[in-house]
């Protein structure tokens, strides 16, 4: 099985909502020019961490995100994978992904697991409390977010649903990118999956965000690399090198759980 992955490598406006949401329709359309199945995201596109003004600018219930991503995906009849936003429920606040088909149909949701407290985060948002899988062309998926890639133990337990591809949208500082790279690397090879990875460019009050977005395969080689400015780059990966390298180092199956707890 082929899937053709389009990976957004955006810039993000902080804390406007509105000139983010008019930007997504580029991506999407170029993606499909270039005949991908998928368009992937980074994180929080629609705001930024600008967390202090969530109260007014992030999207309730995520109402306005799926209204977008949905009307998207059946004009331009490709998957959209729409990284992370901010989100409001039940008057808590979430960093939010949410994963539709071709025709616009939801196919999952996930809040991030890890908040991240050098940003903020556990100071504004709510932490998830489930994990996350879904299908790309019938090959199961998953979806982390950003800081959820240093905890190896919540990587593998969504890997053990037989996911095949890892799915990271950030907003990783450019003076953490040697972490960024090889973090991913160690994802991809030690759960045997391809790992696409999508992080944020440009600038915040407070950091920049240094691109790198990249696709991994499950030996840990990029089979494609971006840089530092906005782009939009696809690539065309082969499932079947997950069945390879799972045949040759059969990890999965030489787990020992019971010494793990």
């Amino acid at each position: 099985m082929k899937i053709t992955i389009s990976l957004a490598q955006m810039d993000i406006s902080f804390g406007e909502p509105a000139a983010n949401f008019s930007r997504i329709e580029s991506f999407v359309s170029q993606a499909a020019l270039e005949q991908a199945d998928i368009v992937v995201f980074p994180e929080m596109w629609n705001t930024g961490y600008d967390l202090s003004r969530f109260d007014d600018i992030a999207d309730v219930n995520g109402a306005q995100t799926m209204h977008v991503i949905q009307a998207l995906a059946k004009k331009y009849h490709i998957m959209i994978h729409a990284g992370s936003v901010a989100t409001k429920r039940d008057n808590q606040f979430f960093n939010t992904t949410y994963v539709v088909d071709e025709k616009g149909g939801l196919l999952t949701t996930y809040d991030k697991v890890h908040l991240f407290g050098l940003m903020h985060e556990d100071e504004f948002l709510a932490a998830g409390d489930h994990k996350d899988r879904f299908e790309v062309k019938g090959t199961p998926a998953t979806s982390v977010i950003c800081y959820d890639i240093r905890f190896p133990e919540w990587l593998r337990t969504l890997s053990l649903t037989d996911s095949r591809i890892i799915f990271v949208p950030a907003e990783w500082p450019t003076s953490r990118m040697p972490q960024w790279r090889k973090l991913l690397a160690a994802r991809a090879i030690e759960n045997q999956s391809f790992v696409v990875g999508v992080n944020r460019v440009g600038a915040d009050p407070e950091n920049r965000f240094g691109g790198n977005s990249v696709v991994i395969d499950p030996l840990g080689n990029n089979v494609l690399y971006l840089g530092h400015e906005e782009e939009l780059k696809t690539v065309t990966i082969d499932i079947s090198a997950t069945d390879k390298a799972r045949g040759f180092m059969p990890v999965f199956a030489d787990r020992r759980p019971d010494l793990y707890e």
